[in-house]
């Protein structure tokens, strides 16, 4: 309709009607009232234009033209661009806080109303089986199958997490997820997971600790309260006291080398890394070595026909080894207690020969070898544990507190150095400690 009238009005301007206008002032009116017919029309023709293109909104084809409408068209390009901008900007916040929930070392999930997931990080899917595509929008019941977690979510009552057992956890090495809900927004949950096994062991051992710590100096003063009681109620003749004395001091020794040991690793704990400005001879460290288990050798084996046979390097040789870098005490300790749970655990009559020796890359191992009676294999990986003994009773004969070898273990992890222990039942043992190359200096590398 609207092109039939412009039609109309175009051909009455052509001459069509030009009858319409001739003679008298009725004719200039026609004419005035036609060519704002004619504007109207144009102009409308223009808001047809803008509003075709509004509804399109495409930016790059905006309409070119004059006048209101072309004001009109300009400002709402211009408003259309700041509106573009703002979802830009909110699309890549988005994109980033999603990228910050992804390099989360905790899982993630986002769950609606329903318990469906919306979304989920890589951790979340790795630590429940999830495919972070497939998945979406299915209910986390019907992937998550655990009793305990089904009991949970169906209580609704999320003040507190939930542990369950990782989906990779075998009987050697366990899992363990802690599982926390938080409602948010409109009947949404976000689910959060974290892999607590570390803490629950650190736990464990912590427990284990304080009733081994308990059990180590309450047997002793249990011995000693009974030798007590027993010197302050029965008459005994000189040798009976003599005795029950030296049994009361090997005790009381017993209880005050546990009490140093334990001082030893909280302060090896608690003090910072040894650096590399004090430095101390190989040679002198040996030769200390040596005398400390000759020393101990001696004092077990005073009252058998037969003692430990003990081969150290010789001194000539030690003297071009060089020093090593590190806290002196420490580094005594450590390697002293290799050579003397050795001379402890072989029987008299057995050998124990201790090494250094240097290695291609600058580096060098402390190693002991002896002819003891062995240790299983599954006692291997627990050696460097606290108060983890093979033998309990033997141990305690021996005057072990059970604490060396984690002594040991923290003075090497200190100075960048490593131990290896292997061993064969009813052959021996052999201790091995390497140093790295940027803890030695003063010798010259095997040709």
């Amino acid at each position: 309709m609207l092109w039939r009238i412009t039609y109309f009005l175009l051909w009455q301007i052509a001459g069509g009607g030009l009858g319409w206008w001739e003679g008298g002032p009725w004719g200039a009116a026609r004419a005035a009232a036609l060519a704002g017919w004619a504007w109207f029309v144009w102009d409308l023709l223009r808001g047809v234009r803008v509003l075709r293109w509004l509804r399109t909104g495409d930016l790059s084809d905006v309409p070119a033209m004059r006048g209101i409408w072309g004001e009109a068209a300009d400002r709402a390009r211009r408003r259309l661009r700041r509106q573009e901008a703002l979802v830009r900007d909110s699309q890549d916040r988005l994109q980033e806080i999603l990228a910050a929930l992804q390099a989360s070392p905790n899982g993630v999930v986002l769950l609606d109303a329903q318990g469906r997931i919306e979304w989920c990080n890589q951790m979340a899917a790795s630590q429940f089986g999830f495919d972070a595509q497939r998945d979406v929008m299915q209910s986390i019941g019907n992937l998550l199958r655990n009793p305990e977690f089904t009991a949970y979510f169906a209580a609704k009552d999320f003040s507190s997490d939930v542990v369950l057992e990782g989906r990779l956890s075998t009987p050697s090495r366990p899992v363990r997820i802690s599982v926390h809900l938080h409602p948010y927004g409109d009947g949404r949950t976000l689910l959060l997971s974290r892999d607590v096994t570390a803490l629950e062991q650190a736990d464990a051992m912590r427990r284990d600790f304080v009733a081994n710590v308990s059990h180590e100096i309450r047997t002793p003063l249990t011995v000693l309260t009974g030798f007590v009681e027993t010197l302050q109620t029965l008459p005994l003749s000189a040798e009976e006291r003599a005795r029950y004395l030296g049994m009361m001091a090997q005790q009381a020794q017993r209880m005050q080398s546990v009490v140093q040991d334990l001082l030893t690793l909280s302060r090896l704990e608690g003090s910072p890394l040894p650096g590399m400005a004090e430095w101390t001879p190989v040679q002198s460290l040996m030769q200390r070595c040596e005398e400390e288990g000759r020393a101990l050798s001696a004092l077990l084996t005073q009252n058998q026909q037969r003692t430990h046979e003990i081969r150290f390097p010789a001194a000539e040789a030690l003297r071009s080894e060089g020093e090593i870098a590190g806290v002196p005490t420490e580094l005594q300790s450590a390697l002293s207690n290799l050579v003397n749970n050795a001379v402890r655990y072989t029987p008299a009559g057995g050998s124990i020969a201790v090494v250094w020796e240097r290695k291609e890359d600058g580096g060098a191992v402390f190693s002991v070898q002896d002819t003891g009676p062995g240790i299983a294999p599954e006692h291997i990986p627990r050696l460097t544990e606290r108060f983890y003994r093979v033998d309990r009773s033997r141990s305690r004969e021996t005057g072990g507190t059970g604490l060396g070898l984690a002594i040991v273990k923290h003075v090497l992890q200190r100075h960048g150095a490593t131990l290896d222990i292997s061993s064969t039942l009813g052959k021996g043992s052999v201790f091995s400690v390497t140093f790295p190359a940027n803890r030695l200096r003063g010798f010259a590398l095997p040709g």
